[in-house]
């Protein structure tokens, strides 16, 4: 295995360019997956035969999985290093999750 510091230039310059290569193809499939869920989620909406109790969780689902793709791969959150940024981000993701489910108990009950 070849270390980041291998103090030889030929051999880290081609570690981090086959690392860079690696981590586009991770983007350029992310992205084409959010384009592909944006479109499913316009499809919805525009399709008539579906209910409209339907429709918006799936949306809400489809917005998740998008939020997770731009917290991974495009703010590089599965990288090492990032384990206290990811502590905060679940944190508030958690606390705001309690604060809408609080507040929707006061209101529907």
């Amino acid at each position: 295995m070849v270390s980041e510091n291998s103090r030889n230039p030929k051999v880290d310059l081609a570690f981090r360019r086959k690392k860079n290569a690696e981590e586009m193809k991770h983007q350029v499939v992310s992205f084409a997956l959010m384009i592909f869920l944006t479109i499913v989620a316009f499809i919805t909406v525009g399709y008539d035969g579906i209910d409209e109790w339907l429709k918006v969780p799936f949306i809400v689902l489809l917005a998740c999985i998008q939020v997770i793709f731009q917290l991974y791969y495009f703010m590089h959150m599965n990288h090492k290093g990032h384990e206290g940024p990811q502590f905060f981000i679940w944190s508030g993701i958690f606390v705001t999750f309690l604060t809408v489910l609080a507040f929707m108990t006061i209101v529907w009950w």
